[in-house]
Formats: C-alpha cells, sequence, structure tokens
C-alpha cells in the first residue's frame, strides 16, 4: 500500500534510528496512513548490535516513529534480514492476526572501519569453521565463482558485464550511493579483492533504511489507488557453510523458495517481467538467474553479456542500479527491492523505467545462500 526510502550512502551525521523513521514516514504518507493504525512493526537489521551498539531495535525505532503497544519484533537472517521480515509480516497478514503492517529493514554500516564491517558481516557465516580458517563472504564467493568458471567456462568478463549494467542502472538512480557509469575494461581491471574477483564485483558498505506498508488486498482503496499486490512469496534455507554443500555453483534455498514462491502466484520464470537480484558480488547475480530459471545452469553470464538483463534486454535486472551501485545496507536490501520494483509497477521509476512492468520478482539472499526469500508482485 505504501513504500518509503532513504537514499543509500555513507551518512557520517546519520545514526540507526533516523534513517529507519525516515523510511517509515515516508511509507506512511505514501500510505495515506498513520501510526495509530499500524497493527504490528517488523524490523529487517543484521547486525545494529554490533554496528552501531543499540539493541531491543524493533522497539527503539518503531517509538520513534509513533508506534506504541503494538507487537514489534526484529528479523534477523544476514542479508536477507528485512526479506524475511517481510515474509512474516505477509504470513501475518494473510492470517487474519493483523490487517495493516509496517516493516522496515534498515542498517548503519559505515560507523565502523571496513577490517571491523568485514569482521561482522562474516558473523553469518560458519564462525567455527569457514570463518575461523580466515574465510571472508569476498573469498566465499571467489571460490563460488571460481568453480562456475571451472564447471561452465564462466569468464571474468560476463561478471564484468554485471557490473557494467547495474552501474549503468544506479548511474540513473537519485537514491544510489555510485552513480557512476563504467566500462567492460574498468570493470576487468579492478583492484584485486579475491581472486577472481576484483573491486567492481564487490557490493558497497552502505548506510539506509527502506520501508513498505502492506494489508489485506480487500482493503486496498482504503490507502492508495495503486496497490501492488504480494501474488506469491516464500522462504527457504540451506547449509551456512560453503563446504557442506554439495554443489557451491547453485544455492538450493533460492531454487526451493523460487519454486514456492511460483506455485503461489500461479506464474513461471517466462512470465517475469523483471527482478531485483541480490548481486552482493557479480557472480551472486549470474547464479540467481540460473537458479530462478530465467537461463539455463551455466548460461547466466552469456544471458548477462548478450544484453538481456539490461533495461532495454528482454528480462531486466537490478534497473535500481542492484547492490552492486544502489547500495547494500545489508538490514535494508530485500525491502529496498520490494520498493524499486513498485517504483516500476507504479511507473514511477523515471528514467529507469521499463516498458513492461506489470510482474516482477524479487530475490534475497542471506550468507551464502543460508536464506532466501523470493517474492513476486503484480499489479492489482
Amino acid at each position: 500500500m505504501g513504500i518509503g526510502k532513504t537514499p543509500f550512502g555513507a551518512f557520517p551525521g546519520r545514526d540507526l534510528r533516523s534513517l529507519a523513521v525516515e523510511a517509515g514516514e515516508k511509507c506512511l504518507t505514501s500510505g495515506h496512513t498513520d501510526p495509530s493504525q499500524i497493527d504490528a512493526f517488523f524490523l529487517g537489521n543484521f547486525a545494529g548490535p554490533s554496528f552501531v551498539g543499540q539493541n531491543h531495535l524493533a522497539p527503539y525505532v518503531s517509538t520513534a516513529l509513533g508506534i506504541q503497544g503494538v507487537p514489534a519484533t526484529r528479523v534477523e537472517a544476514a542479508c536477507a534480514s528485512s526479506g524475511s521480515a517481510l515474509f512474516h509480516a505477509y504470513t501475518g497478514v494473510a492470517s487474519g492476526v493483523y490487517d495493516t503492517v509496517l516493516v522496515i529493514g534498515v542498517e548503519k554500516m559505515t560507523s565502523q572501519p571496513t577490517p571491523r564491517v568485514t569482521e561482522i558481516l562474516a558473523g553469518a557465516g560458519d564462525c567455527a569453521g569457514e570463518i575461523k580458517a580466515g574465510s571472508t563472504f569476498a573469498s566465499l564467493f571467489a571460490m563460488i565463482a571460481r568453480r562456475h568458471m571451472h564447471e561452465f567456462g564462466t569468464t571474468r568478463e560476463h561478471l564484468a558485464a554485471v557490473a557494467v549494467k547495474n552501474h549503468a542502472n544506479g548511474a540513473l538512480n537519485p537514491d544510489a550511493q555510485m552513480r557512476k557509469v563504467i566500462t567492460i575494461e574498468q570493470a576487468m581491471a579492478g583492484k584485486p579483492i579475491a581472486d577472481p574477483l576484483n573491486l567492481y564485483d564487490c557490493s558497497l558498505i552502505s548506510d539506509g533504511a527502506a520501508a513498505v506498508l502492506i494489508a489485506p488486498a480487500g482493503r486496498a482503496a482504503e490507502f492508495t489507488d495503486k496497490p501492488v499486490r504480494v501474488l506469491g512469496i516464500a522462504q527457504a534455507s540451506d547449509f551456512v557453510a560453503l563446504d557442506q554443500k554439495p554443489d557451491i555453483t547453485t544455492f538450493p534455498a533460492v531454487r526451493r523458495a523460487s519454486a514456492k514462491a511460483y506455485r503461489m502466484a500461479g506464474v513461471g520464470p517466462a512470465d517475469i517481467q523483471l527482478a531485483e537480484l541480490h548481486d552482493c558480488f557479480t557472480i551472486a547475480e549470474i547464479v540467481a538467474i540460473e537458479d530462478l530459471g530465467f537461463a539455463p545452469r551455466g548460461q547466466g553470464g552469456p544471458f548477462t553479456l548478450a544484453g538481456h538483463t539490461a533495461r532495454t534486454g528482454d528480462k531486466p535486472i537490478n534497473t535500481s542500479g542492484g547492490l552492486k551501485s544502489k547500495g547494500h545496507p545489508v538490514g535494508a536490501t530485500g525491502v529496498a527491492q520490494i520498493c524499486d520494483l513498485v517504483l516500476q509497477m507504479r511507473c514511477e521509476a523515471g528514467e529507469r523505467q521499463v516498458p513492461r512492468h506489470s510482474l516482477g520478482l524479487a530475490q534475497n539472499l542471506g550468507g551464502s545462500g543460508a536464506t532466501c526469500v523470493v517474492t513476486i508482485l503484480g499489479t492489482v
């Protein structure tokens, strides 16, 4: 019924609560409602206690918005925290327990130096095993990329094509953290991070928040004349540690969640007109393209390089700029994906607007594939 988000970026003068409140107030205004009408509040946040030293975050944010006396719950699922918060909010509305629910995702990451941010993020991995051995998420996704190259012939150019496309989209997004067009040559020549990934293959350290207001479809007219319906939504999980997965070139949680969401919505991969995918690293978008059924296994890279996922292609992906260019305040990412789809579906995406926009999909990933939430939206 309503959406709201802050710009994503580095905001040294802002705290976590002010970001969340800004997104929430914009969302309530968008949904033509006020705090007194909210039945429940869900907050998606990965590591507020570690990043900013604040626990008990859900009521900390909800009361600042004027929402009092209702359930206020924080959901943590690594980078899929706010996607999961939306999933649980949806089940509350669908079951009839709640009517109007506000969901906010927020993260304030830049208050810590980069090495500490890397350490905090690593907490979403297997701390007793792969992280103790020295792994970071950059190195884990580098292993995924290297194996994908070995199995399917994926190339550095394929990875770079993801970055180039997402930067081109982000350059047109006024809320994006990095509004910078890059070339294939630049993307392939970035500073090495974890072979074969370089700086242009990695998402950003970001601050930001995003919010959505959901309610039963029968009450849509009370809030907006541009409702967007949740046609399908599902959450699935898998092993946290990469070494426990029998095949690291695919994420079973993505396949399971998408199969459930497609079945619930009564659609298939070919029906999806645009998507916001979790490109925490460029290889993650390529694997998601395959796991969601947009391209056959091993063909996500060529599919991207051929232009199919560009704004002018037949399957536009990450018209927002994705995590790569828009930014990745991890707790906010899942709900921000929903906001960006809704902007497209309401024809409010400005220069990024695509012509086919009635059926969209968001895929929000946690860790190295341990959690995935897939949401399918359609215009009413």
